[in-house]
């Protein structure tokens, strides 16, 4: 989902819920900003990271259905269904991550959660999709073409083993080639189709 998309669904959801309560907690312009730069979400990688180094307060938030949760979910998550978003409330030393099959959800729940008062919430870019491309089978360079390449391929590299995964040495793939489990295989066609 392009930040275009984002953007609109960020001032379709806050109208809506400006409409139905009267009021609007969140400026849609700041909201816009951090889209802009950026500031909404986390790659795979830095939440494979903040899992790793046991980030306090992280609490890292599923909002795909029960049978995709319990068929594939990123370690330490919880589910939680995007309806029951609403009924969480801030708490001073609390980070979310949402995360949804490829990001479109748990984007529309970051709006959500901004806009009743959350300051700490992100979503995870690309969702599980980039989580099992870029943490459970992550494409890596060869060791010697720089150092900067050589840091970025134990980094990733370590974090990939940490989770379970196994890195690949070697080109990019072309979009679209995924390495997971055939059953995740089928459940992230099935939300390709839906476009979720």
């Amino acid at each position: 989902m392009n930040h275009r998309h984002v953007l609109a669904a960020v001032a379709a959801t806050l109208a809506l819920g400006a409409a139905l309560t009267g009021s609007r907690t969140t400026d849609v312009a700041t909201l816009a900003r951090q889209i802009q730069h950026e500031d909404d979400h986390v790659t795979a990688l830095e939440l494979a990271q903040w899992i790793k180094d046991r980030k306090p307060g992280l609490r890292v938030l599923d909002i795909r259905s029960d049978s995709e949760f319990n068929e594939f979910h990123i370690p330490s998550a919880e589910r939680l269904p995007l309806e029951e978003l609403t009924k969480l409330r801030p708490k001073g030393n609390e980070t979310l991550v949402l995360y949804s099959e490829g990001g479109a959800h748990a984007a529309q729940g970051w709006v959500l959660l901004r806009s009743v008062g959350f300051d700490k919430v992100y979503f995870l870019k690309g969702g599980l999709l980039d989580w099992m491309d870029d943490v459970m089978s992550p494409m890596i360079p060869e060791a010697g073409i720089s150092p900067a390449s050589d840091s970025m391929r134990v980094r990733v590299g370590a974090l990939s083993r940490y989770f379970g995964g196994l890195p690949r040495v070697g080109i990019v793939p072309l979009s679209g080639t995924h390495a997971q489990p055939a059953s995740l295989s089928a459940s992230i066609a099935r939300t390709r189709r839906r476009g979720c």
